[in-house]
């Protein structure tokens, strides 16, 4: 069985608790459904911008990508199914990881992002890689298909993540692990904070967000999204903080251009600006990430939690 290769790791936290309910108000239900829609309508938008941008972003998190692999414990001939894979990835580097024996199916809710992911693939003349527009709370796969389920920085951003945990879940074949990256909390990232303060400098205050609400911090709380992963069902459940470097080719003035072009908010927010105001804030940005930059290569220190469990 899949569970005897599973090695004993470090530093990791197991959580029981109790299921919680899920039922919504015809209100509650009504929001979450607007809710999904700007969250949807957001990447759309900025499809374009990720396929830009596929090659420095695939180096970024190219160390994320590695830990889903090593913690899903995938070899060679196995299936794998990528929830929100977005452009492309984590999807295409498990194809290179299971080999022509093994395949991946690759899953966005977005059409634009399937899109750029499927060109990627034919350009890397990957041809163990299938692609499939769904939400996560409705994958359209027979109960037991893969081996294990990845999802690499999404699920932050489902309307129901216990909803699409529970079918992960119920797609992924007995003793299969799931394998999920998030983020850990914004103040040990200044790959957002650094310039999230600089833009709150131009705009008024915003009102306090909705911590459950979709968002890159979401389940930045340690725990947070194990106890959801055990609620769903899964067994074995485990969680592990994640450091490493996010690291790229790139010049400071290529950084802001990465981040204010794939961030749907804050090209919303710079779209208000006039020329003057935008071009200040775009200096003020370039600089205060300068230290994290020499001769043309960013090195920001990350924080990330990884979660596993594994279908009983």
């Amino acid at each position: 069985m899949r569970s005897l290769k599973r090695r004993n790791r470090e530093r990791t936290l197991r959580f029981t608790v109790k299921a919680t309910s899920n039922a919504r108000s015809d209100s509650d239900a009504k929001s979450s459904d607007s809710q999904t829609e700007g969250v949807l309508r957001e990447w759309r938008e900025s499809a374009f911008y990720w396929q830009k941008h596929l090659g420095t972003i695939r180096t970024m998190f190219q160390p994320v990508t590695e830990a889903l692999i090593k913690e899903a414990d995938l070899m060679e001939g196995e299936t794998v199914l990528d929830v929100a894979g977005g452009s492309g990835e984590p999807s295409l580097t498990i194809a290179e990881t299971v080999g022509p024996t093994g395949s991946v199916t690759h899953t966005d809710a977005v059409a634009e992002m399937v899109t750029a992911a499927e060109s990627e693939a034919q350009r890397r003349g990957l041809t163990n890689v299938t692609f499939r527009q769904c939400a996560a709370d409705a994958l359209p796969f027979e109960n037991n298909s893969f081996d294990a389920v990845v999802c690499r920085l999404g699920i932050m951003f489902f309307p129901d993540p216990l909803a699409g945990l529970r079918e992960m879940l119920r797609v992924t074949k007995r003793e299969g692990v799931l394998s999920l990256a998030v983020w850990g909390k914004s103040d040990l990232n200044p790959f957002s904070y650094l310039i999230t303060n600089v833009v709150a400098g131009y705009f008024e205050a915003a009102a306090p967000a909705d911590p459950n609400a979709p968002g890159a911090f979401r389940f930045a709380e340690p725990g947070s999204l194990a106890r959801i992963l055990t609620d769903a069902g899964a067994v074995d459940v485990k969680e592990r903080e994640f450091k490493f470097d996010i690291t790229a080719p790139i010049s400071p003035e290529e950084f802001w251009e990465l981040r204010s072009e794939t961030s749907g908010t804050l090209r919303e927010k710079l779209a208000t600006l006039g020329r003057l105001q935008a071009n200040s804030l775009a200096q003020e940005a370039q600089e205060v990430v300068r230290e994290y930059f020499s001769n043309n290569q960013m090195s920001i220190p990350a924080q990330m939690i990884i979660v596993t469990g594994r279908k009983p």
